[in-house]
């Protein structure tokens, strides 16, 4: 036996198929995943993958991977700003700066696009879609830190893993993919807050019941946390994630009920997807344990999301597509696309969904309209 051959006489191999019927080595990977999905109308969990192999590695990323969410952090930053007066056709500029010290907790910091791209003032929906961090930190700018760290706990989020600086907008603080999950479920269900669960009974060698789940069910008896049409709006916003922004890989799913939010963190060390409809929520993670760079290029649309929609396609297979009602209290509008403002004569074909108070004037009713190209005016003069 030639002693250099790295693979000899007894060692045990992992084989993986090849082309035309034929096997391969396969290398044991480095990387680390996880993926759980859960019903977003009582939180029941439906799927947990804590890892690659739990014979090599028993911790369990579901559960105990308290990681940076990075950009699939930004809907519920979002979230926050429509109670502060802001719609999705609300205009804020993508463009660079430098921001102190004293904003950041930290040193100076110049924060970048992932493209490196800059295209000037745009509506929020196009933003979220596109991942813009430059919208993302001025919107929170505008509406303060403090008062995002304090709204995300209607979500399940703890504020103290979520410092109140300008970087809490590109996800710098810590989650879990299960918290991720619970968060996000709160969107599909319609604004419920729901606690994820995965025991459905105890009982003892006698047959007798120890224990059942009872658990509290959206539109029932779980709490109410967020404003229906927020739910509705957000939804709606992370719909075109899917289907013309960072997430356009899953459009090849075929269905259009699908929502959600990338994330990739600095020096792409995590890479997310968490996706959704009314009747799933999945959230898939990828990175190393030891936190490293997975790769260039290795985003939350090409390292994270490939792993959802195996899931999702598997799962949803044959299930027909869930519509959402919209709202009382929800205005459909015709707006310009470049100015965010309402076509009074509907001849655009952007359309919006508002609060009804948020409803924008048009474009011809001259100053005194309200103006949804701007941000509220008690926040206006703050943004840098």
């Amino acid at each position: 036996m030639n002693p250099d051959k790295a693979i000899r006489r007894g060692a045990i191999v992992r084989l993986q198929a090849a082309d035309k019927g034929t096997w391969a080595i396969a290398q044991l990977p480095k990387v680390e995943a996880a993926l759980v999905a859960l019903d977003p109308a009582n939180g029941a969990m439906l799927a947990v993958a804590g890892g690659f192999d739990f014979a090599a590695n028993k911790f369990n990323h579901v559960t105990q991977a308290w990681r940076q969410p990075g950009s699939s952090f930004k809907p519920f930053i979002y979230s926050a700003a429509l109670e502060k007066g802001f719609t999705p056709a609300t205009v804020l500029n993508d463009a660079p700066f430098v921001i102190d010290a004293a904003k950041t907790g930290g040193q100076l910091w110049e924060p970048k696009n992932y493209d490196g791209k800059y295209e000037g003032p745009m509506r929020l929906r196009m933003a979220l879609a596109k991942s813009k961090n430059m919208v993302s930190i001025r919107l929170l700018q505008a509406i303060g830190p403090g008062y995002a760290q304090d709204y995300i706990q209607k979500f399940g989020f703890e504020p103290k893993l979520h410092p109140a600086y300008l970087t809490m907008a590109l996800g710098a603080g810590s989650a879990t993919p299960l918290q991720m999950a619970g968060a996000y479920a709160t969107f599909a269900n319609g604004g419920y807050r729901v606690k994820p669960w995965f025991v459905t009974k105890i009982v003892d060698n006698r047959g007798e019941l120890l224990y059942e789940a009872k658990p509290e069910v959206a539109g029932t008896d779980a709490e109410r946390v967020l404003d229906p049409r927020n739910a509705f709006l957000m939804t709606s916003m992370m719909k075109d994630v899917v289907r013309a922004g960072t997430a356009t890989r899953a459009m090849s799913l075929g269905r259009g009920d699908l929502a959600g939010k990338t994330g990739t963190t600095n020096d792409h060390i995590d890479a997310w997807f968490a996706g959704f409809n009314p009747k799933l929520v999945a959230v898939a993670w990828i990175g190393f344990d030891t936190p490293a760079p997975l790769g260039a290029n290795e985003t939350g649309g090409l390292a994270a999301l490939p792993m959802w929609m195996t899931y999702a396609g598997r799962v949803l297979k044959g299930v027909g597509e869930q519509e959402v009602e919209t709202p009382s209290g929800v205005a459909v509008a015709s707006i310009n696309p470049v100015t965010g403002l309402r076509e009074a004569d509907g001849r655009s074909k952007t359309i919006e969904y508002f609060y009804q108070e948020s409803l924008p004037g048009s474009g011809e009713e001259g100053a005194g309209a309200r103006d949804a190209a701007k941000p509220p005016e008690e926040v206006r003069n703050q943004i840098f």
